[in-house]
């Protein structure tokens, strides 16, 4: 045996923890160990479920796929199943005249977008090559897509490899660097912007509402308006990533239409395949397609026949079960659950969301809003303790300076009812006392 290998059942794995149960089957909302023991999943995973566990229609499609035919290079020859499904989605989408490249995640979705600004700008004899993203923001794990995020945690051990990205600030109400917060937020962070939009800019990248990295943040009404019309008077491609509040997560089929907002270029993932296949998606506007040409990029697996069964299966699923709408309306009562439950706690100081995508930060010290340091590790004990109590729940550190800060962040699928809505918060409450008191 080699050194360092632990032998036995999953021995082999390069796992991501240490000490997890095991998952046996899920349904709905509900995941079982091997054990017998039931889970409510409070946060999809990721946020990735978004159909919920066990939908036998998605899993039937993807077979049929694969027996029909499982792969093809799309260098090589068209996927009639990829040219249905980007004919299904184009109509959600909000961009104009969209143009749908599928690959297998969020990062490589991120890494193609960065791509398409570059060689859009350089089609039209333009040597704008700047990309510039918010502080606190996660766009992948990929070197490109690590770059454009602003998570100081995860950027640390590949600094030698980063740094090309301008930082802009991020609409983070709880914590509003703008000197007159809360009035006239959106207006400031929009100038912020205009300053860093030299003319070697080619793309700003951000996500509707903020996701992993600062748990669930939603801007105020004058933010995406003012910063679209910036970019747009810049001549500085908008590149929306969508890929954790795409596809219903926030009650609308993208977040963007909020504001209506149409970016040049929007990524997705997660709630595109509702984790049944790897699928992501970089879509831009026909004028920036028009305007690329020959595009030099590619993945093995992007357009992939499978793949593009399973989003379509997914779509089908969203749209007849009306499940977008039931976001908006299952997610208002999983607001106002968590502010009852965990609004009095001395350890709460905000709870925040939209849709099914909420976040609950917890702090040292209301007052001051002063973090917890890092190395109590609170958010982790929260999560684990909830696991204790039979639910799964995501969470996220570094919000409050890039280091300190600790989020709880639900998502959990689109299929949960009310009924459980109120466990989620009842047991996360719990969590929150089992760990702080």
């Amino acid at each position: 045996m080699s050194s360092g290998s632990t032998g036995g059942a999953g021995g082999h794995v390069f796992a991501r923890a240490t000490g997890l149960p095991t998952a046996s089957h899920a349904g709905g909302a509900v995941v079982v160990d091997t054990d017998g023991r039931e889970y409510l999943d409070g946060s999809g995973g990721a946020v990735v479920t978004s159909i919920g566990h066990g939908v036998g229609e998605v899993v039937d499609a993807i077979a049929a796929q694969a027996r029909k035919v499982a792969y093809v290079h799309p260098t090589a020859m068209r996927s009639a199943e990829v040219d249905a499904y980007a004919d299904e989605l184009a109509p959600l989408l909000p961009v104009d005249d969209p143009r749908v490249y599928p690959v297998s995640g969020g990062s490589e979705a991120v890494e193609t977008a960065l791509k398409m600004a570059r060689a859009f700008h350089l089609a039209q004899g333009r040597e704008r090559h700047v990309v510039v993203a918010r502080g606190g923001a996660y766009h992948g794990s990929t070197r490109g897509a690590l770059d454009v995020s602003g998570r100081d945690g995860l950027r640390a051990p590949y600094l030698p490899w980063l740094g090309a990205t301008r930082r802009a600030t991020a609409p983070y109400e709880y914590r509003c660097p703008a000197p007159e917060h809360p009035v006239g937020c959106g207006t400031w962070h929009a100038r912020r912007l205009d300053e860093l939009l030299t003319d070697d800019v080619a793309a700003f990248v951000a996500e509707p509402v903020a996701g992993a990295g600062l748990g669930a943040c939603v801007p105020d009404e004058e933010y995406w308006p003012a910063v679209a019309r910036v970019c747009r008077e810049r001549g500085v491609l908008l590149v929306a990533d969508e890929v954790m509040t795409g596809f219903g997560r926030t009650g609308r089929w993208f977040a963007c239409e909020h504001w209506g907002v149409r970016p040049d270029l929007l990524v997705a993932a997660k709630g595109a395949s509702s984790g049944y296949w790897p699928l992501g998606l970089a879509v831009c506007s026909g004028r920036v397609r028009e305007a690329i040409g020959a595009f030099t990029h590619g993945f093995t697996n992007s357009h992939h026949a499978v793949g593009a069964a399973a989003g379509r299966a997914v779509l089908r699923v969203l749209s007849e079960r009306g499940l977008v709408a039931a976001s908006e309306r299952v997610g208002a009562v999983l607001d106002a659950c968590l502010r009852e439950r965990l609004g009095g706690h001395h350890a709460v100081g905000d709870v925040r969301g939209i849709g099914l995508l909420r976040g609950v930060e917890l702090v040292a010290d209301l007052a001051t809003r002063a973090p917890f340091p890092r190395a109590e590790r609170v958010a982790e004990r929260v999560v684990a303790a909830a696991r204790e109590r039979g639910l799964l729940v995501y969470h996220s550190t570094g919000c409050a300076d890039g280091r300190d800060g600790d989020v709880l962040l639900l998502g959990p699928p689109l299929v949960i009812t009310e009924e459980q809505v109120a466990v989620v918060a009842e047991r996360l409450a719990l969590a929150v006392r089992d760990v702080l008191g």
